[in-house]
């Protein structure tokens, strides 16, 4: 079964109004067995646009990636985080299949 994945995109505008958000997305992840990929880091921009910090959180499917998003506790945590930010986000499922030869 193929992964799920949230593919996110962030410029903060307030770093300390951010932090209480950044933190409370430990445990929301976790009871939903989301786990980093990336988390900020370096990275180059070759084509198109960006924001300033990137992520990538891998969970057990597409289905729980949805679900976690949706769920109450992420729900509220959006509230915190928006007034401190501007955010794009996809939910998308990985890809499990053969890879080009």
């Amino acid at each position: 079964m193929a992964k799920g994945y949230w593919i996110g995109r962030v410029d903060v505008s307030n770093d300390e109004g951010y932090k209480p958000y950044a933190v409370a997305n430990g445990s929301i992840f976790k009871k939903w067995g989301g786990r980093f990929v990336v988390r900020a880091g370096n990275f180059t921009t070759v084509e198109g646009q960006s924001r300033t910090r990137n992520v990538v959180i891998e969970f057990p499917d597409y289905e729980t990636a949805i679900a976690c998003y949706n769920s109450p506790e992420y729900q509220a945590n959006i509230k915190v985080r928006q007034p401190h930010s501007i955010a794009d986000l996809i939910i998308i499922e990985g890809y499990d299949g053969p890879q080009p030869s």
